[in-house]
């Protein structure tokens, strides 16, 4: 199974059921560029094995990054910066492998070194202590249609680069997940309150992003299960958006969850205590850290999923997929300490991961 094909419904294929998770890379020039060391990274990762490979977060607003070294598309994009961009697309995509792009905004989890001031659907700071983080001010309507408009420039200039696919950003806590989450979006316009309204963001970008590129190119959402914090986003809430998003013509969607005051999503606790969410246990896959949620999601969801987190082992992996639960399995840091993990579990030349948590740092993506 892990070997098999996966089609999805704008007719892409990938190779296997494998895939680069996104990590962000930091590697971007001065000017926010995609580098020489972009291009041998990915040419690196395409030779692994992987059906697929995720970018890490390229950014649609320079003025909010998720950190410096970011990639960021906005403006007007000289032929030198296309070219790069193309480049790393040739790179990423050779072997028969696919290229997606992850678009994001970071939001409110702007660094205070790259914004004082960054932006979010409300007021409301980040409850992380040190001063690393600034208080958001929240965007008001032209604002956040000019959000959306980013999102839609930044996949066209996927496509037009080579870029098999983009991902839509829409968990971990940056800007299309702080309007997700009642704990962050206070808003009493048609952006806040219900869960319809709290959507509107992401599902709107999502409309904007598959009409800038076509039916022909993956398009995915990257969706929290939940952010796991008293009065946040629920998966009762991640129920709803998947039905919403049924109707958009998604080709993917990851589940995944927390942010950065919940790192659940790197299978660790945050300063608070995790709002457990209750969810169906599934007899397989227990490596992995969102399984059971996906398995849940199953119910609801009519495009192809994909869960990152954990996973470890061929058994896992295969158990993951034989019950038809989950589509794609999502691998993030096996492949920074082995490129060419996917081959090796493939071709039965290992069995598992080596240990990958002693000493490894890996941001999210």
């Amino acid at each position: 199974m892990l070997d098999s094909p996966c089609g999805l419904p704008c007719g892409q294929r990938v190779k296997n059921r494998l895939v680069k998770a996104a990590m962000t890379e930091g590697l971007a020039d001065r000017l926010n560029r995609a580098t020489d060391r972009h291009v041998e990274l990915y040419r690196r990762w395409a030779s692994g094995g992987a059906g697929a490979l995720l970018t890490g977060n390229v950014q649609v607003d320079r003025r909010y990054l998720e950190r410096a070294g970011n990639i960021v598309i906005e403006g007007s994009q000289d032929r030198g910066r296309l070219a790069r961009l193309e480049a790393m697309a040739e790179a990423g995509t050779a072997g028969d492998s696919q290229l997606w792009m992850q678009i994001s905004h970071a939001g409110r989890q702007t660094p205070a070194l790259i914004a004082t001031e960054p932006v979010g659907p409300s007021a409301v700071p980040l409850a992380i202590p040190g001063g690393r983080f600034g208080k958001p001010r929240a965007l008001n309507e032209d604002e956040i249609l000019n959000v959306i408009d980013r999102f839609a420039f930044a996949a066209g200039i996927a496509r037009q680069t080579g870029f098999t696919g983009v991902q839509v950003h829409g968990a971990h806590g940056y800007l299309l997940s702080e309007f997700l989450s009642p704990r962050a979006n206070r808003r009493a316009d048609r952006w806040g309150g219900s869960i319809g309204n709290r959507a509107r963001l992401l599902v709107e970008t999502v409309r904007a992003v598959r009409s800038a590129v076509g039916t022909d190119l993956v398009v995915a959402v990257k969706l929290n299960s939940a952010d796991f914090q008293k009065g946040g986003f629920t998966f009762d809430d991640c129920l709803a958006v998947i039905e919403m998003l049924n109707d958009e013509g998604l080709d993917l969607l990851e589940i995944s969850g927390g942010n950065y005051e919940q790192p659940r999503l790197l299978g660790i606790d945050g300063l608070e205590p995790v709002f457990a969410e209750k969810v169906r246990e599934s007899t397989r896959a227990r490596e992995a850290y969102l399984f059971d949620y996906a398995v849940a999601a199953r119910g609801v969801a009519r495009m192809p999923l994909m869960v990152t987190g954990g996973f470890r082992s061929k058994t896992g992996m295969s158990e993951a997929l034989d019950g038809g639960d989950v589509d794609l399995i999502g691998l993030g840091r096996p492949l920074c300490v082995d490129p060419d993990f996917p081959k090796k579990i493939l071709s039965g030349a290992i069995e598992r991961a080596p240990d990958v948590e002693s000493g490894l740092r890996v941001g999210p993506g």
